[in-house]
């Protein structure tokens, strides 16, 4: 009898672990909605990209290290936007484009023709120029891409809402105007609000394209706060005009000129000792 009463209590004791586990599982995580790699390794191999009659990218190689901020810098028309555009696939969107070599994301190849583009750009979420806002309230905003990959239930997107608003800052300045539209917000709100955007299907690659140049002084302080504190959880490639910027936030860099991958490196190093002429013309400001 005591050996029968004391399986039960085994038993007992498994189911009731068991079933812990199992509400624990149940539980919704804002931040772990979706299984995401330890390492978000991102390798580019002999890119070349045509647009029309006009070879925009050249044999482009670039490693991009995992969780840093790399800043991308050039003159203007030098190819770095198109950089960011491949490694999305938003190059699909032009005319007559034509592209060569690979783009690596943990070791898959993003450019192959069975590559799934919606869950890659879940993984690569892209802050713009321009704030680009959905016709949509400042919650619908966020909580859109939530539902296109399965999130619908109101308490979970009430959570996810407000966690990312809070990740890019804005929670505090838009909590009672949720139901409203976006594009009432302030330009450097808008921006965050496209950050949180993209931080809410949990992406691990946070692609900017000049996301700081249409804002002013104090909003484009903020975004780059935002992006420090944000490397701890995703690797950050940022395209940036602004030396200055680079400068402040960079972890690496990649010297673009003419298509061409020029230099890269460590920042510090880059900044501070150059190997190539063209590098070392370009940071002394010989041109731009």
């Amino acid at each position: 009898m005591k050996e029968y009463v004391e399986r039960l209590l085994t038993h007992y004791k498994i189911w009731r672990d068991g079933s812990a586990v199992r509400r624990q599982s149940r539980m919704f995580k804002p931040d772990h909605k979706f299984i995401r790699d330890n390492v978000s390794e991102l390798i580019a191999e002999n890119l070349n990209v045509y647009i029309r009659d006009n070879h925009i990218l050249k044999n482009v190689n670039i490693k991009v290290p995992d969780k840093k901020i790399t800043c991308i810098i050039g003159p203007s028309g030098c190819g770095k936007s198109t950089l960011l555009k491949t490694c999305n696939r938003l190059i699909d969107t032009f005319d007559n484009a034509k592209i060569t070599g690979k783009v690596l994301i943990n070791g898959k190849d993003i450019l192959h023709s069975n590559a799934d583009i919606t869950e890659l750009r879940r993984k690569i979420g892209l802050v713009s120029q321009k704030p680009c806002l959905l016709p949509m309230s400042v919650f619908d905003n966020i909580a859109y891409g939530c539902r296109i990959h399965g999130i619908r239930m109101p308490r979970k997107l009430n959570m996810v809402v407000e966690h990312y608003l809070r990740a890019a800052g804005l929670w505090d300045e838009v909590k009672d105007r949720l139901r409203t539209p976006a594009s009432r917000l302030s330009i450097g709100q808008q921006q965050r609000l496209c950050l949180a955007r993209s931080l809410a299907v949990e992406p691990q690659f946070i692609l900017a394209d000049e996301a700081t140049s249409a804002l002013d002084p104090i909003s484009s302080k903020i975004i780059e706060e935002l992006f420090v504190d944000l490397k701890a959880n995703y690797t950050i490639i940022m395209v940036t005009h602004t030396l200055r910027q680079a400068l402040r936030i960079a972890d690496h860099v990649i010297f673009m000129y003419l298509g061409e991958i020029i230099e890269e490196g460590d920042a510090k190093t880059v900044f501070n000792n150059p190997q190539q002429e063209l590098t070392k013309k370009y940071l002394s400001g010989a041109f731009s």
